[in-house]
Order: C-alpha cells, then sequence, then structure tokens
C-alpha cells in the first residue's frame, strides 16, 4: 500500500485557489455523490456547548478514481476565550474503489475553503454583478476566507469588518489591506449593513446581527456561522424582506436556526425557499427578479463541499 499523505493546513493553502474550487463545487452539485446524514453530537462543557461533527460522502460513478471521505470536526465556542481556535477537525480520504486510505487532511483549513467557496458560488449566481462594497460581519476565522471568496466572484472595491470586539474588526482590516483589499473596521454595525451590497455573516450568535430594518433593495445577504436551531445571524424582517436560498434544503432545513424557525412560525414557508446549491447548478432555480431584489442564502455546510475539496487537493497532490 503507497503511504499515507498527511496535508497540512499550509500545503492547502498552497494547493487551493478560490476560482478553481468555486468551479470544482459548481460541477460537484451535478455529480453522483452519495452524502449520508451527518452525526451531529452535543458536548456539555461548563462554558459553552461544544459540538462534534462527522460528515461522510462518497463518489459513486463507478470508475477506479471513485473517492470517499469523512470529516471529524469540532466547535468549541469557548475556545475564544482562550485564544484558540473554535472549528478544529480532520479530513480523511479514501479510495471509494478499495477502501484504501489515501490521505489525512487539515479539517480546520479545508472546512474554511470550501465554506467560503459555497458562499461565493451562491453569489456568483444571485449577488448583483456591480456588487462592489462587503460587509463581513464577525471577524473570526473563517472571515477572511469569505472576504477573499467573494472578491473572486465579485468586483469587490471596499470591504467594512464589523465585530462585537472593535480589535479583532481591526486585525481583521490590517490583514486584508496587507493583501491589497481596501478594507476598515466599521463600529456602527447598522452602517456596515446598510452601505453594502454584499453582506456576509460568520458568527455563532443566537442573537440576530443582519436586522432587515437596516437592509435595502438590491443586497445579497450571506449567512455562514449559525448551524444549529437556537443560532439566528439574521432577523425575521430579514427572511420576510428577502429571496431565500440555502445550501441544501435538507440540511437547512433542520439544522439552521436562521430557516428552522421561520418555518415553524410561518414567517417563512417551505415553497418561499426558492432554491438550493443543487438547483442553482443545474439552473433550475428562480434567480433575483430585478436589481431591487434581495437574496439570502443560508449555509449549514454539506459533505459534498468537503469530498469535492479534498479530492481536488489529493489531484493537486498526485501532480506534484
Amino acid at each position: 500500500m503507497a503511504s499515507l499523505a498527511f496535508v497540512t493546513a499550509a500545503e492547502i493553502d498552497g494547493l487551493l485557489s478560490f476560482p478553481a474550487l468555486i468551479d470544482v463545487l459548481d460541477a460537484a452539485f451535478r455529480r453522483n455523490i452519495v452524502t449520508p446524514v451527518r452525526h451531529h453530537h452535543a458536548i456539555a462543557r461548563p462554558d459553552a456547548e461544544a459540538t462534534l461533527l462527522l460528515m461522510p460522502a462518497w463518489t459513486a460513478e463507478g470508475t477506479d478514481d471513485d473517492v470517499l471521505g469523512t470529516k471529524l470536526v469540532t466547535v468549541f465556542p469557548g475556545n475564544a476565550a482562550r485564544g484558540l481556535d473554535s472549528v478544529t477537525g480532520l479530513y480523511v480520504l479514501n479510495s471509494a474503489a478499495t477502501g484504501a486510505p489515501l490521505a489525512v487532511m487539515d479539517g480546520r483549513a479545508l472546512t474554511l475553503w470550501r465554506t467560503a467557496c459555497a458562499s461565493a458560488l451562491a453569489a456568483r449566481y444571485l449577488a448583483r454583478p456591480d456588487a462592489s462594497r462587503l460587509a463581513v460581519i464577525g471577524a473570526g476565522g473563517m472571515a477572511p476566507y469569505l472576504a477573499r471568496a467573494h472578491a473572486s466572484v465579485r468586483p469587490i472595491r471596499s470591504i467594512a469588518i464589523w465585530n462585537r470586539t472593535l480589535a479583532r474588526a481591526q486585525a481583521l482590516a490590517a490583514e486584508l489591506r496587507a493583501e491589497g483589499f481596501d478594507a476598515h473596521a466599521e463600529p456602527d454595525r447598522a452602517r456596515a449593513l446598510q452601505e453594502a451590497d454584499i453582506i456576509t455573516s460568520a458568527t455563532l450568535s443566537s442573537d440576530p446581527l443582519v436586522e432587515g430594518r437596516f437592509l435595502r433593495p438590491g443586497q445579497h445577504v450571506d449567512l455562514v456561522g449559525g448551524f444549529t436551531p437556537a443560532m439566528r445571524e439574521a432577523d425575521d424582517e430579514a427572511i420576510r424582506r428577502s429571496r431565500v436560498y440555502v445550501d441544501t434544503r435538507a440540511g437547512a432545513g433542520k439544522e439552521a436556526g436562521d430557516i428552522v424557525v421561520p418555518l415553524k412560525t410561518g414567517v417563512l414557508t417551505p415553497e418561499a425557499i426558492l432554491g438550493d446549491l443543487f438547483e442553482l447548478a443545474a439552473g433550475t432555480a428562480p434567480l433575483r427578479m430585478s436589481d431591487d431584489d434581495i437574496t439570502l442564502f443560508k449555509s449549514v455546510g454539506t459533505a459534498i463541499e468537503d469530498l469535492a475539496a479534498a479530492e481536488l487537493v489529493w489531484k493537486a497532490l498526485k501532480r506534484g
């Protein structure tokens, strides 16, 4: 058996690009990929409830190149107070033809890349082509990847960053400026929301930060952080005012508080969810009707995205 490859976060960063992964994800939602229901386990902790996720998937195209992968990821919100990453994990890639292990990859890096690129894929279908102002809500590890990904599909000229702790927003703005972006920390959340063409939010908040009263016609809203029914990043008014899309109907309808709660209260109906990434990639979902429409995309993540990203990394490794 060939030696097992261990792929670090730095190697993943060097092997992936946003345009390439966005295109691969677009194709992945049209491929024959099996995704069993992911395991979602709550872990009681004194500071904040943590989560263990196990996410398997495999290609079923009947070739020797079929791959099988499983992500083991932990989300420990209390880590922020310790100066540690909230999201960590590993990704194990196997051959789906023989079952042989191929590689173990840094699961956090893979998650950051695929999540940001899934949001950018949705924005490529839903955001106005002339969208040039980005608001980033939250300044955690996901935030810079979202900024870079959105800037790869739309002509982003300015980036405003709001975070509960202003110093973290300032640090992220400095990081992005060093990469050539016109980025600044915005202490006024309402202003950040009102002045943006695209709003991307990646927080673990249970209190909505993207309030519908601050939205304006033509915007695209990207909700990334919440992944349990108790988490809300957007309020009911934001849902009411928007044309709503999700990454997967099954996942968002079960796990995302931004979708689950409005469905339960009648603010949102199942029929008002206009499409998911399968339908967007297939060209069967209705898009924005006019430049004044507000579009809203809610992502909870799917193992399809992890597998597609891991396969892209593995192919790049094989090419040397």
